[in-house]
C-alpha cells in the first residue's frame, strides 16, 4: 500500500515496541516493479502464457495505489519475487498478507500465493514447481469458494481438512496467514478471523496418533441389529389373494372394436387400490442388541510428534502461479514478516482506502445507470422521431392521392 505520513509515524511506533523483521513488502508503487519481479512463460508451447497489467483497476481509493492484474482471458499467469535474503522461519512466527481484487466478477480463477524455497528456478517456475506454502482464495463456479492453506512436507502437496469460504465479490480483501512456532495456524481475511488450530490436527502432514487395532475383532456373538422382525406377528388371512392390479371397471369397449379382426377385447388393467404390496411383519427392538461395535484404537507406533511441523528452513522467493478464465484480478500490497504488528500497519491503511473504494465503485456504477437511461431515452426519442417521420410521409402520400384523384376527376 502506498505509504502516507500517518502510515510512516505507525511503523516508527512499531519499530520502536517490536523486534520483528519485514522479510518481504511490495506494493507495487513504482514502475520499477518489473525489474524486481521475473516472469515466467511454462506454456509458451500452447500459447496460453498471460500478460501482467500495473493498474489500480476500474474502481479505487487512490489511482496510484496499482497492483499486478491479470489482462487475459483463458490464460495461465507466473510471475516471482526474490526476497532481500534467504530467511527460516524455525522459532519464528511466520505472517504472510497481501490484498487481492476480483474486479472482473471472477468464475473460475485462483488468487493464491506461494512461497517457494531457494531451490526455485524463477524463469522455469509452473505449476508443478517445488512449494512451501500455498494461500489465498480459489474460485470455479459455486462449488470452490475457498480459501487455500497448503503445506508441503517430504514431497506431498497437504491441503487443509477446514472449508475456510472465500470472498467472492469485485471489493479488494486482505489475506492474512500466521504460522507460529507452537504448531499453530490463523487466517483473517479483512482482519477477521476465519480460522486457527493445530498444524498437526487440521492437516494430514503427520501419521494419525490412534490407529484400529488389528488383533481386535468384533465378537462372534455381538448382536448389532437395533431391530428384530415380531416373531408374533402373522400375516393376515387373505393378504395375498389380493392382486397387484386389476381390470379397469370403468373401461368399456370402443364401438368400432371387430372381435373377429382384433381379436376378444379385454379391459386395461390398472393399479388395485386395495393391494397393500409384500406382507413383511412390523419390528420391534431387539432384546439382544449390544450397540454399535467400536473398533477398539491403540497408540500408532508409525506416529512421532514433530515440533518444529511449522517451519522450513529455506524462504527464497514468492510466486504468483494461477489459472484464470476471466481476467482482471488485482494483487497488491504484498508483506511477509516474523510480526503481526508490522502486517497490522497495512491493514489500517487497507481499511481506509475500502471505504474510498467503495465510493468509487458507487459513483461508477452510479453514472453508468445515468449513461444507460440517457442512451434508452435517446433511443425512444429517435424511435418517435422516425415513427413520426413516417406519419408524415404517409399524410403527403395521402395528399398526393387525393390531388391525383382530383385531377382525374376534372379531366
Amino acid at each position: 500500500m502506498k505509504a502516507t505520513f500517518f502510515t510512516f509515524l505507525a511503523i516508527l511506533c512499531i519499530v520502536t515496541i517490536t523486534t520483528g523483521d519485514i522479510l518481504f513488502q511490495e506494493n507495487f508503487d513504482d514502475a520499477g516493479w518489473e525489474s524486481r519481479w521475473v516472469k515466467a512463460y511454462p506454456k509458451k508451447d500452447e500459447g496460453l502464457d498471460g500478460e501482467w497489467g500495473w493498474t489500480a483497476g476500474k474502481f479505487y481509493a487512490d489511482k496510484d495505489n496499482k497492483g499486478l492484474q491479470t489482462t487475459q482471458d483463458a490464460r495461465f499467469y507466473t510471475i516471482s519475487a526474490e526476497f532481500p535474503k534467504e530467511f527460516s522461519n524455525l522459532d519464528k512466527t511466520l505472517v504472510l498478507q497481501y490484498t487481492v481484487k476480483f474486479e472482473q466478477n471472477i468464475d473460475c480463477g485462483g488468487g493464491y500465493v506461494k512461497l517457494f524455497p531457494a531451490a526455485l528456478d524463477q524463469e522455469k517456475l509452473n505449476s508443478e514447481s517445488d512449494y512451501n506454502i500455498m494461500f489465498g482464495p480459489d474460485i470455479c463456479g459455486s462449488s470452490t469458494r475457498k480459501v487455500h492453506v497448503i503445506f508441503s512436507h517430504d514431497g506431498k502437496n497437504h491441503l487443509i481438512k477446514k472449508n475456510i469460504p472465500a470472498e467472492t465479490d469485485e471489493f479488494t480483501h486482505l489475506y492474512r496467514l500466521v504460522v507460529s512456532p507452537d504448531n499453530t495456524y490463523k487466517v483473517y481475511v479483512d482482519g477477521n478471523l476465519k480460522e486457527s488450530g493445530s498444524l498437526e490436527q487440521d492437516w494430514d502432514i503427520l501419521p494419525p496418533k490412534q490407529i484400529q487395532d488389528p488383533d481386535a475383532k468384533k465378537p462372534s456373538d455381538w448382536v448389532d441389529e437395533k431391530e428384530i422382525a415380531d416373531p408374533e406377528d402373522t400375516k393376515p388371512e387373505g393378504w395375498d389373494d389380493i392382486p397387484k392390479e386389476i381390470a379397469d371397471p370403468d373401461a368399456t369397449k370402443p364401438s368400432d372394436w371387430d372381435d373377429d379382426l382384433d381379436g376378444e377385447w379385454e379391459a386395461p388393467v390398472i393399479p388395485n387400490p386395495e393391494y397393500k404390496g409384500e406382507w413383511k411383519p412390523k419390528m420391534i427392538p431387539n432384546p439382544d442388541f449390544k450397540g454399535e461395535w467400536i473398533h477398539p484404537l491403540i497408540d500408532n507406533p508409525n506416529f512421532k510428534p514433530n515440533p518444529t511441523l511449522y517451519a522450513y528452513p529455506s524462504f527464497k522467493y514468492i510466486g504468483i502461479d494461477v489459472w484464470q478464465v476471466k481476467s482482471g484480478t488485482i494483487f497488491d500490497s504484498i508483506i511477509i514478516s516474523d510480526n503481526e504488528s508490522d502486517a497490522d500497519v497495512w491493514f489500517k491503511e487497507w481499511e481506509t482506502l475500502k471505504v474510498g473504494e467503495k465510493a468509487a465503485y458507487d459513483t461508477q456504477k452510479e453514472e453508468e445507470a445515468k449513461k444507460l437511461e440517457a442512451e434508452r431515452k435517446a433511443t425512444e426519442s429517435q424511435s418517435k422521431a422516425e415513427d413520426d417521420e413516417g406519419e408524415t410521409e404517409d399524410v403527403e402520400e395521402d395528399g398526393k392521392e387525393e390531388e391525383e384523384e382530383d385531377t382525374r376527376d376534372e379531366l
